[in-house]
């Protein structure tokens, strides 16, 4: 009996570490922190958390999952390159589920997702007043993961989520491409969504998310495929 009891909290503990590191490394890969190509040093990671090897190995595990790191032959493990030349396949289903988690939203949603909604654009706002990129595309991800559990498939909400995710590595490319200030509009353009949805205007709400994906999608592209050559006199 003694050694049941001391067992789950150990369990949970350890839990709790995987976790942990999970979120840590999660944000600073998406953040790009941690570059894409860059080592991760299991070694130095347990010495910075103060934990063993283990709860890191299974957090690598989980990220791996999610496409965010990458394992090398010789077991060494990597930030997951941006894989830019299949770049157009993240963008057709991207938008695809921008579409249909705003759609199932103006169906299905009850008037407590609509408080949710509305307190992730606050969140989002303000941001983009402080002119905070990292702030904007952490509440921009929260915004819509809201509005995909209003649509009430969490399976939809699951792969909208992932997507959303790896996506905030490539906002943040485009965010950084910035030297005045960030977008505004897409604050309006969340509005007008938010205000499609309480209305139930199903095809409303699919034709403006559909617009708000495009017109970030077609940025993004814009940024990947400038000329960043310089004319040198020779």
């Amino acid at each position: 009996m003694t050694d049941k009891t001391m067992a789950v909290p150990a369990e949970r503990k350890r839990g709790e570490g995987v976790k942990l590191v999970y979120d840590i490394l999660r944000d600073d890969i998406i953040d790009l922190v941690l570059p894409p190509g860059s080592p991760i040093d299991e070694i130095q990671l347990a010495e910075r958390l103060s934990m063993s090897r283990t709860p890191i190995r299974e957090a690598l595990v989980r990220l791996a999952s999610e496409g965010l790191v990458t394992t090398l032959p010789n077991r060494s493990t990597v930030v997951s390159n941006i894989d830019f030349l299949n770049l157009h396949t993240f963008f057709d289903a991207i938008t695809l589920m921008y579409r249909v988690t705003t759609r199932l939203a103006a169906e299905f949603h009850v008037p407590a997702d609509l408080d949710v909604i509305r307190a992730r654009q606050a969140a989002f706002a303000a941001a983009v007043a402080a002119q905070d990129a990292l702030a904007m595309i952490a509440t921009n991800r929260d915004f819509h993961a809201a509005i995909a559990g209003a649509g009430r498939n969490p399976y939809y909400t699951g792969l909208f989520c992932r997507l959303l995710d790896e996506g905030r590595r490539i906002l943040r490319l485009y965010y950084s491409s910035f030297e005045d200030r960030l977008p505004q509009r897409y604050v309006a353009e969340h509005e007008e969504m938010i205000a499609a949805i309480a209305a139930r205007d199903v095809e409303g709400a699919d034709r403006l998310a559909r617009a708000h994906a495009d017109q970030i999608v077609q940025q993004i592209q814009q940024l990947i495929a400038r000329d960043r050559r310089q004319t040198l006199a020779l």
